[in-house]
């Protein structure tokens, strides 16, 4: 299949498609330009036209990713544990990486996203920097790499590069970077603002498939009088803005401890609260953390297939929702990468906290997966005229399909099933097959040499 005829346009023609009024037989759809020009339901199909397998819906959203973090994928289960010896994991992975082998990672994790039927990445970009916290020529040699690294895969990439401090957060205040950590950090909001003020998106000149985004790590990493700049510059320039909150409960109480607020009040109380915030993982919430988050009409990013491989917890996404809140979906640490599962997952997670099924609607579930606004591609997320051309067509006829009402294939169908997978009017996923081959192979080949090196010494450079 191609999308680009001899006229510079090509039309498919799906059997079933998620169009923004539902569900719809039928449809024939244009593509030029990478937009969509023309989406006609109840047409029959006609000669020339592709037709597309099963049900067809809009490209989706992983709002939240950090691409290294697939290396820790079945090998960090041997011992139990928690969140805070699972990231110790993460760290040996993280001090290994360079640009080149970043780059073969990233390449091949977004690769398997896009197999997956997810045509945009939001990056949470915090492995800045070399060993020690040496600076590269580059400063911003390791975001270049996954800029690449998106690009070969075919998807598009938010950066949201992400300002990390300092270690942690104690009763007594923040500690210091250390070890790995040293990698993430830049010293202040002031060098991090100027360090990615380097970057250019589609937006100012960039590569087309880029767009620059901002991030707080965390109110664990980032102290209370740089919480406000990193916002402030976010806003100033128009970016996204992410930010890891409540993930667990010890960041909770920590920052009770030292500030005597909630993270959610001190963002608060800091005016980072907003609509253009998306709040990552939201799950160990007050009342009041949500009305706030409510009342400010937040995104909050829930990514349920990490959360309850990490034990976090089941966040309040249906009581977010109802306050006033908007929901979208990453794969986070990808020990699953299918957004199918996670949009799922969010619903029997209400069900299994409430007792009650039909918490969140498919529609509301197809809503949190395809939220591009949220990663800052408000054009892309709908099949309609004008819209970036993205979809994913799912097949109907795998064992897991079989017999499925098409309006309820979401809760049945996984990433196995999806066939064909467009970004942008360019087919990157035919017949279940990615353009660069054999992914597992690239997978494989990236991840491995990671767990043969032996540990490296994070003190044997420390230059800055």
């Amino acid at each position: 299949m191609t999308t680009t005829g001899a006229t510079g346009s090509t039309t498919l023609h799906a059997g079933h498609a998620h169009l923004p009024d539902g569900l719809a037989r039928d449809v024939r759809i244009t593509i030029a330009g990478g937009r969509f020009t023309e989406v006609t339901p109840g047409a029959p199909a006609q000669d020339g036209d592709t037709r597309l397998p099963g049900v067809v819906f809009p490209g989706l959203a992983n709002a939240h990713s950090h691409a290294f973090h697939r290396a820790l994928r079945g090998r960090t289960h041997d011992d139990g544990g928690t969140f805070w010896t699972w990231r110790e994991r993460m760290y040996a992975v993280a001090a290994h990486l360079e640009p080149d082998s970043y780059l073969a990672l990233a390449r091949a994790t977004y690769a398997e996203m896009a197999l997956a039927g997810i045509t945009a990445v939001g990056e949470f970009h915090y492995l800045h920097h070399g060993p020690g916290g040496r600076r590269y020529m580059d400063p911003n040699a390791m975001g270049r790499a996954l800029v690449r690294a998106a690009a070969d895969a075919g998807v598009r990439l938010t950066l949201l590069d992400t300002c990390y401090l300092v270690g942690g957060l104690t009763a007594a205040g923040h500690t210091p970077l250390e070890g790995t950590q040293l990698r993430f950090g830049d010293g202040d909001a002031s060098t991090w603002s100027l360090r990615v003020d380097d970057l250019r998106d589609h937006t100012d000149g960039g590569p087309a498939h880029l767009r620059v985004g901002a991030a707080i790590h965390s109110v664990r990493a980032v102290p209370r009088d740089q919480l406000r700049p990193v916002a402030a510059w976010a806003r100033r320039t128009g970016r996204p803005l992410h930010l890891h909150l409540s993930e667990q409960p010890a960041e909770n109480q920590a920052c009770l401890d030292h500030h005597g607020l909630t993270p959610t009040g001190l963002l608060e109380a800091e005016g980072v609260l907003g609509p253009d915030l998306t709040a990552v993982h939201a799950t160990h919430l007050t009342d009041d953390d949500i009305a706030l988050l409510g009342a400010h009409h937040t995104w909050a990013c829930f990514c349920p297939t990490t959360e309850r491989d990490l034990a976090d917890g089941i966040g309040p996404a249906r009581a977010l929702r109802d306050a006033g809140a908007r929901l979208s979906l990453g794969s986070d640490q990808h020990a699953v990468v299918d957004l199918l599962e996670e949009a799922r997952a969010l619903e029997m997670n209400e069900r299994l906290a409430t007792l009650e099924r039909g918490r969140l609607s498919p529609d509301a579930l197809l809503a949190a997966a395809t939220a591009h606004e949220s990663i800052g591609w408000p054009d892309a997320g709908r099949i309609q005229v004008g819209s970036r051309a993205d979809l994913v067509a799912v097949r109907t006829d795998t064992v897991r399909t079989a017999g499925s009402d098409p309006d309820q294939l979401l809760l049945s169908a996984a990433a196995a099933d999806v066939d064909t997978v467009v970004v942008d009017g360019e087919t990157v996923v035919a017949g279940g097959r990615h353009r660069l081959g054999d992914v597992g192979a690239l997978l494989h080949e990236a991840i491995t040499p990671l767990w043969q090196q032996p540990p490296r010494d994070e003190r044997e450079d420390t230059r800055s």
